[in-house]
């Protein structure tokens, strides 16, 4: 059978009972149908609509569930398993036919990796071996289906799904379908491929796009990070060498925060009086 048919939905005719299931016609070509794959009650000769993938075996094999993922629509598919060098399986809506992403369409860095509960966005490909895989959603398919986001969603809350994870930052896709994007600066930590978050609007852009962050609101952040910087201090014996005047670098390298929020959450703490500053150095203010 040609391997375009491969992952695909197709007429089929029931031209016999086997012992554990049926043979079917699809194109000319016989395919086993498995009882476990019947949906329904069927008889010879009878017109259905089959999935056709490939068994654990590498044969081709027909099942009446209709999948939520295919080779003609994108589709969520939940992580059931990872294999390190290998990558992850996902449910696809077929029972007990997990497909595998692979590791080469995967983020390099393993912690990047989904986890067991994600959902990637995906469609079935056939790769060079005529393996039938799962292929995570890419950028340009995205934008060919964009679903402009309004106006209106700007300083809102959404729920979204990373689609693409790269050193530049991370594309998500909302519930409603618009796409988002997560500068690094707008995160704490880098999210999963497939992990699920919430974020906030911070801009709705010309192209119907959105830019998201993953930080609270400044009032919020400077309580947060103020308790960070407290932290690394009672880790350092209660000194540091940062300051209002230190390097941003050094200051972004260490607390994953600009030099602006660090002298904001910086001053909530002087004003508190739980820090004071000598010589050049941060340290913790003690009762006399």
């Amino acid at each position: 059978m040609n391997q375009k048919y491969l992952g695909t939905s197709q007429q089929a005719i029931v031209k016999k009972k086997i012992t554990n299931g049926f043979v079917v016609n699809v194109f000319e070509d016989e395919v086993t149908l498995p009882d476990e794959s019947v949906t329904e009650d069927i008889e010879l000769d009878q017109e259905i609509e089959v999935f056709l993938y490939l068994d654990k075996k590498g044969r081709l094999t027909a099942t009446m569930e209709e999948p939520h993922v295919s080779r003609d629509s994108y589709g969520w598919a939940e992580v059931q398993e990872v294999v390190p060098h290998m990558g992850v399986f996902v449910d696809i809506g077929l029972e007990g036919k997990e497909m595998l992403v692979s590791s080469d369409d995967l983020p390099l860095l393993n912690s990047v990796w989904p986890q067991n509960g994600d959902n990637l966005f995906v469609s079935l490909e056939v790769d060079k071996k005529g393996r039938l895989l799962a292929e995570p959603i890419s950028e340009e398919e995205v934008m060919d289906d964009l679903e402009r986001a309004p106006e209106t969603l700007m300083g809102e809350e959404v729920v979204a799904r990373v689609y693409k994870a790269t050193k530049a930052g991370s594309a998500v896709l909302t519930g409603d379908g618009h796409r988002g994007f997560i500068h690094p600066t707008e995160r704490k930590e880098e999210p999963r491929l497939g992990q699920t978050v919430e974020a906030r609007v911070i801009a709705v852009k010309e192209d119907g796009t959105l830019n998201l962050s993953l930080r609270p609101l400044k009032q919020e952040s400077r309580k947060e990070d103020a308790e960070v910087i407290y932290d690394y201090l009672v880790e350092n014996d209660g000194v540091m060498d940062f300051h209002d005047k230190s390097d941003p670098e050094e200051i972004r390298e260490t607390f994953q925060i600009s030099k602006g929020a660090f002298k904001r959450a910086l001053g909530k703490l002087l004003k508190e009086n739980r820090v004071e500053q000598k010589e050049g150095r941060t340290v913790i203010k003690h009762d006399s």
